[in-house]
């Protein structure tokens, strides 16, 4: 009897378990949109989110709301998420398996790519794995497009919520930043 009431016990708390993100299950069916089912994104124009790290990704929502950090679908997104969901969302895709985009960089360039991130010194921040962690995003086997498109919007100041990234892409000119993310879509 006891067995039976312990299995049924476990049956009420396997649905709750089963999906702990039923609250925020709409807004990030809307992610997969552009991010890909569960964020492993395959177009690359939109960054992987499946994997990133927690703290970051609630930043970068937070950045879109606040104007901060500026998209014409992300900010109006944002806007609408209150702090306890964008949380969820950042949870949730911080959970997720990172996954291997296979990617076959040019190996000229990837090593131009290289020579670039290693005198910038990005490894400080992003680690020798370029992983980050909490607060820096990983940039290894990333989307090339993305990164490409990333590091030049800080270099014009298009991106505005890094200040110190906006200076270090200025020191870089757009072939090298093409070098670096080709170096890093391919890590």
């Amino acid at each position: 009897m006891i067995g039976l009431m312990f299995a049924l016990g476990l049956a009420d708390i396997a649905p709750v378990r089963a999906d702990a993100y039923a609250d925020v299950r709409e807004k990030l069916e809307v992610c997969f949109t552009c991010h890909g089912k569960n964020g492993a994104s395959t177009r690359p124009e939109y960054p992987i989110l499946a994997g990133q790290h927690l703290y970051y990704l609630y930043v970068q929502l937070k950045d879109f709301k606040s104007g901060l950090r500026a998209d014409p679908v992300m900010s109006n997104i944002a806007k609408e998420l209150s702090k306890e969901e964008m949380l969820k969302i950042a949870q949730f895709f911080s959970e997720q398996s990172w996954p291997s985009l296979g990617y076959r960089a040019d190996p000229a360039l990837a090593a131009r790519g290289e020579t670039a991130t290693h005198a910038g010194e990005c490894v400080q921040c992003h680690l020798g794995s370029y992983e980050g962690d909490s607060r820096i995003p990983r940039v290894a086997n990333q989307h090339r497009a993305y990164l490409e498109k990333t590091m030049l919007d800080f270099k014009t100041g298009a991106r505005a919520n890094s200040p110190a990234k906006s200076s270090l892409m200025k020191s870089y000119d757009d072939a090298d930043i093409a070098a670096m993310a080709e170096f890093l879509a391919g890590f």
